[in-house]
């Protein structure tokens, strides 16, 4: 299995989900060796053996560099975007450019590289150097496995590396697509012309809801009869209940999630300002961090509720679950989101929540309240009815409580174990 970050350090919703999948696929007798870029040593590795591809050395198993990546099909990325340029120049800037890819491929033969695991500048190149390292990986434990797994767009050319190098089957798992992450005109075709890469060459491509798997039908043309949705769940592991002191009277509101544009925060912030025409003892809390953060700031202060709105930065682990524990509501206004793990984690601490209907996680959860993200005026209304009817807001809470208690990664895993032994059994 390919991901490219694992808890306790993580950016977002796909590391708490590996987590939970390898789990989940140990509860139901499943083995797994899971493949990260930069793993720090803190890792709970009682489901699964972490390899840290930074302590791996890239081996030469097929004579020449130039025959490896002939080998795995292998494509050099220019991650380095230089605006301004006339034709001849930049024409010259790429062939430097990839020259010195393939030189610097050349010195990594042999060596190891240490991968940040981050989502920083020199992304492209990360992906495709862990492609080559997890190659490596694949041919030293070929015979400790039967199937390859591959965690979104930034482990697919590893996926393929593995494939082409072993024979063994490869299954692509869709977090998010292109699409997720901005409007159809700023689709970056880098990262787009990577997932449609690794779809067409996975044997079965898993998808984390019908949502998704619809977009990877129609936007990158994937033969439907090969792409599953198995809906993401819940880690119940003793997180709800947890007791905290609150320093305010007022009742709390929370976003919580990264404020980009896929996340709404924009409407959420509008929302608020309704709400807050009609009632002034709540407040909103936006927790996360992202490119709109300033954005959203100076929008606040602009809408004069700088004093019923806070800011509290990314949160991780217990954060997470206190933040939570501290709310009244939670609202999910997301523009588009593949499925959305944490309004989940919010009624599992018996949090009522508001999430949209351009979400997953509207497939499966039936006592979340749900708004189109653009109605803003519905959102107001949802929100202020929460606050302020306790026997609805009970109703959410105990209802929502009981029906993601069902949503446990060990069911979502033992779907997972049969799309494997299908692909098992075609081959």
């Amino acid at each position: 299995m390919f991901g490219w970050e694992f808890p306790p350090h993580i950016a977002g919703g796909l590391g708490t989900a590996c987590e939970g999948i390898v789990k989940g696929l140990a509860y139901n007798g499943v083995e797994s060796i899971f493949v990260m870029p930069s793993a720090s040593g803190d890792e709970d590795q009682s489901a699964t053996r972490i390899i840290n591809a930074s302590d791996v050395a890239v081996e030469n198993f097929t004579g020449t560099v130039d025959e490896f990546l002939d080998k795995v099909k292998f494509i050099h990325i220019d991650s380095n975007l230089v605006p301004y340029a006339d034709p001849e120049e930049f024409s010259r800037m790429v062939e430097d450019e990839r020259a010195r890819q393939l030189k610097d491929f050349r010195i990594t033969y042999g060596q190891k590289y240490k991968f940040s695991g981050k989502y920083g500048s020199n992304l492209l190149e990360e992906v495709a150097r862990y492609a080559m390292v997890g190659g490596t990986i694949a041919m030293q434990h070929k015979d400790e496995f039967d199937i390859i797994h591959a965690h979104d767009w930034l482990t697919y050319l590893a996926g393929i590396a593995a494939k082409e190098l072993t024979g063994k089957p490869l299954v692509v798992h869709v977090h998010a697509t292109s699409f997720d992450r901005g409007t159809d005109d700023m689709v970056d075709s880098r990262v787009f012309a990577i997932e449609k890469r690794g779809m067409e060459a996975a044997d079965c491509v898993v998808t984390v809801s019908d949502l998704t798997r619809n977009i990877v039908i129609n936007k990158y043309g994937i033969d439907p009869a090969k792409v599953v949705t198995v809906h993401n769940a819940v880690d119940f592991s003793g997180r709800e209940n947890m007791e905290v002191e609150r320093g305010v009277r007022d009742k709390v509101v929370t976003f919580l999630g990264r404020i980009t544009f896929q996340k709404g925060p924009e409407y959420f912030i509008e929302a608020a300002a309704k709400v807050l025409k009609r009632t002034r003892g709540v407040r909103f809390v936006m927790a996360g961090s992202g490119d709109m953060m300033n954005r959203s700031i100076k929008m606040v202060a602009r809408m004069g509720i700088s004093d019923r709105f806070h800011f509290t930065g990314f949160l991780r682990g217990a954060d997470v679950q206190k933040m939570f524990a501290l709310s009244d509501v939670y609202i999910m206004p997301s523009v588009s989101e593949p499925f959305g793990i944490s309004p989940l984690e919010a009624m599992r601490t018996g949090v009522p929540s508001i999430i949209s209907h351009q979400s997953g996680a509207a497939e499966v959860l039936k006592y979340a309240l749900k708004v189109d993200f653009w109605d803003v005026d519905a959102m107001a209304d949802d929100i202020y009815a929460l606050l302020n009817y306790p026997a609805l807001s009970h109703f959410a809470a105990v209802q929502g409580y009981d029906e993601v208690n069902e949503l446990k990664w060990n069911n979502a895993t033992a779907k997972l174990k049969k799309v494997y032994e299908s692909v098992l059994n075609r081959q």
